[in-house]
């Protein structure tokens, strides 16, 4: 079996995920994972299929053809075992610039690894502005001690003016 990868977008619209998932079952396909989600009025998102062997070049084009979507299939290199200690991050502040880029610069310096990363802002309540949030599942490497990521995140949620949690993921999530 081929696994694939789809990364798609598209003008929302009724009827997309039906679409994209009927091209995957005419090909005798399975649809294993996905993270789906409408942005600004586009639907965007990634999947994870697999397919027959020999039904795979032709469900590669048959899925760019899904009407009103833009789809890019790329095969899977296969899983990779997430090593290290998984963390999960929370992050609530006033939202300004350049907020995701300290953060994951400060995770990147120490060798952190980003399985999962969500964001919104909305409305601040009793003010003006708008509060950014952010919820991310990490791997910590076994040689960083959780109390230096702790560190290194709450010297810069003091200048990002940001509240930032940081706990063990118990292993039953």
């Amino acid at each position: 079996m081929a696994k694939l990868v789809l990364t798609l977008i598209g003008d929302d619209r009724e009827g997309l995920v039906s679409a994209l998932s009927s091209v995957v079952a005419d090909h005798d396909g399975n649809w294993l994972e996905s993270q789906l989600a409408r942005l600004a009025g586009k639907f965007a998102g990634v999947a994870l299929v697999e397919v027959p062997d020999s039904r795979a070049n032709a469900f590669r084009a048959a899925a760019r053809t899904v009407e009103g979507l833009d789809v890019v299939v790329t095969p899977a290199d296969g899983e990779v075992a997430g090593e290290g200690t998984p963390v999960t991050l929370n992050l609530v502040g006033n939202d300004r610039v350049g907020i995701v880029r300290e953060v994951t610069s400060t995770l990147a310096r120490q060798g952190i690894t980003i399985d999962e990363l969500h964001t919104s802002t909305r409305p601040a309540p009793m003010a003006e502005g708008k509060l950014f949030e952010a919820v991310a599942q990490l791997r910590v490497p076994g040689d960083v001690e959780l109390t230096t990521v702790r560190e290194q995140l709450e010297a810069i949620a003091s200048e990002l003016m940001v509240d930032i949690d940081v706990d063990e993921t118990p292993d039953d999530l």
